[in-house]
C-alpha cells in the first residue's frame, strides 16, 4: 500500500538506509505537499542532510523507495536521474559559491553549463534572479567582498537559476545574524510562493522554522516522532517533541552518556 498523497511531490515510503554498521532510516514514512514549505527537524546526526541527498538520488536506500514528481529516484538512469535534478535547486549550508568567479557569473554558471541561452538572455536573467534576493547591485563583486548573509542570498539566486520545481535548504540559518535570518525566512517564503516551488528545509532552528513552516517532521534514531503543522507539534504531548522543541537538558534524551554506577567507576 501507498502511503504517497496525489498531491504530493516527495513520496519516502518504507525506506531504510544504513551507513555501515549504523542505521540512519528504520522503514521511514515521509510526504512532502506540492508547493508547501515542509521543515525537516531532529538532533544533530539524524540523517537530516542525508534524507536530502537520498531525495537528489546521491545516495540510494537499502529497502523502500524515494519518488520525486513520480519517478522512483534510485531507479533512474544517469541521463534521467540529471535532467530530474535540474528541477531541483540545493541551498548548501556553506553557500559553495565558487570563489574565483564574481556574484554574476555565480548566478551565470548553472545556466550556462545547462543551457543554450545567448550571453544577453543570460544576463537579464541573472539579474533577475539577483534582483529576487535583493543583490542586483552587488552582481560585479566577488565572493570574498560579500558578508556571510549576501553570500547565502547569491547562492540562493544560484539555486533558482534554473527555475527549479524543489528547493531544498541544509540548515540555511546556520551562522546567520539576526537581520540575515529574517531576511532569508522571509525570502524562502516569498520565492516559494512567487515561483510556485517546494521547499524542504533541514534546520535546527525551532522558532525560525516553525514562523514559515505548513508542515513539520520531526525525527531521531532512524523513525519519524511526530509530524503535522507547527501548532500541532507545539502542542503535542509526547515528552521527547516537547524536550526537542523547548531545548531542555534533560528528558527523554538523557544528559548522561550511558555510564556504570557513578562510585564504582570512581572506586573500582
Amino acid at each position: 500500500m501507498s502511503h504517497a498523497s496525489k498531491d504530493a511531490i516527495v513520496s519516502v515510503e518504507n525506506m531504510s538506509f544504513s551507513h555501515g554498521p549504523r542505521t540512519i532510516f528504520d522503514r521511514v514514512n515521509i510526504s512532502i505537499t506540492r508547493g508547501n514549505i515542509t521543515a525537516i527537524m531532529g538532533p544533530s546526526g539524524t540523517g537530516k542532510t542525508t534524507l536530502l541527498k537520498l531525495i537528489g538520488g546521491q545516495l540510494r536506500p537499502q529497502s523502500g523507495q524515494v519518488t520525486v514528481d513520480q519517478q522512483v529516484v534510485h531507479q533512474l538512469h544517469r541521463r534521467h536521474l540529471f535532467e530530474l535534478r535540474k528541477r531541483m535547486g540545493m541551498l548548501f549550508q556553506s553557500g559553495a559559491l565558487l570563489t574565483d568567479l564574481s556574484v554574476f557569473d555565480n548566478v551565470a554558471f548553472p545556466m550556462r553549463e545547462h543551457t543554450q541561452l545567448s550571453e544577453s538572455m543570460i544576463r537579464a536573467l541573472v539579474l533577475m534572479k539577483l534582483d529576487a534576493v535583493g543583490l542586483r547591485g552587488a552582481h560585479p563583486l566577488m565572493p570574498s567582498q560579500l558578508s556571510g548573509g549576501m553570500a547565502r542570498r547569491v547562492a540562493l539566486a544560484r539555486a533558482i537559476a534554473l527555475d527549479p520545481k524543489i528547493m531544498m535548504y541544509d540548515e540555511p540559518f546556520a551562522g546567520q545574524d539576526p537581520i540575515s535570518m529574517g531576511v532569508l525566512l522571509k525570502l524562502i517564503q516569498v520565492l516559494n510562493n512567487a515561483l510556485n516551488l517546494t521547499s524542504i528545509i533541514v534546520t535546527h532552528d525551532i522558532k525560525e522554522a516553525f514562523t514559515i513552516a505548513d508542515e513539520v517532521y520531526l525525527i531521531s534514531e532512524g523513525k519519524v516522532i511526530e509530524h503535522g503543522p507547527p501548532d500541532d507539534i507545539q502542542n503535542s504531548s509526547s515528552k521527547w517533541v516537547q524536550q526537542f522543541i523547548q531545548g531542555h537538558y534533560d528528558g527523554p534524551v538523557p544528559f548522561h552518556y550511558p555510564a556504570n554506577d557513578y562510585q564504582t567507576d570512581l572506586y573500582g
